[in-house]
C-alpha cells in the first residue's frame, strides 16, 4: 500500500489537524515507510507462532509488608525548613 499526500490531508482534515505543505509532505513519507514495513511484516509466516497478550510474565513486584520503626519526630523534623507544635509548618494556600 502506498499512500498519497491526498489521503494524507484527508487524515489531517479528519483529525482536525493542520498541516502545512512541509509537514505534509513529511508526513506522507514516514506514514508510507511505515505501512511498507507493515506490509513486509505480513508476509511473515505466523501460523505456528502462538498469540500473547504480554511479553513477559506477571507477577507482583511489590514487596511484602514489614514492620520497620518509625523515625522519631524530633529526627523528621530535624531539617524541616519551618516547624510548629511538633509538626512541619507550610504556607496558607487559598
Amino acid at each position: 500500500m502506498s499512500l498519497d499526500k491526498n489521503q494524507v490531508k484527508y487524515v489531517a482534515e479528519l483529525s482536525r489537524i493542520e498541516l502545512d505543505d512541509k509537514a505534509l509532505d513529511d508526513f506522507t513519507k514516514q506514514l508510507d515507510k511505515i505501512l511498507k514495513y507493515m506490509e513486509k511484516l505480513n508476509q511473515l509466516d505466523t501460523k505456528n507462532t502462538p498469540s500473547t497478550s504480554h511479553l513477559q510474565g506477571l507477577e507482583n513486584v511489590f514487596r511484602k509488608d514489614e514492620h520497620k520503626q518509625s523515625l522519631a519526630n524530633n529526627e523528621v523534623l530535624k531539617n524541616a525548613p519551618e516547624q510548629e507544635n511538633d509538626h512541619f509548618r507550610v504556607p496558607k494556600i487559598i
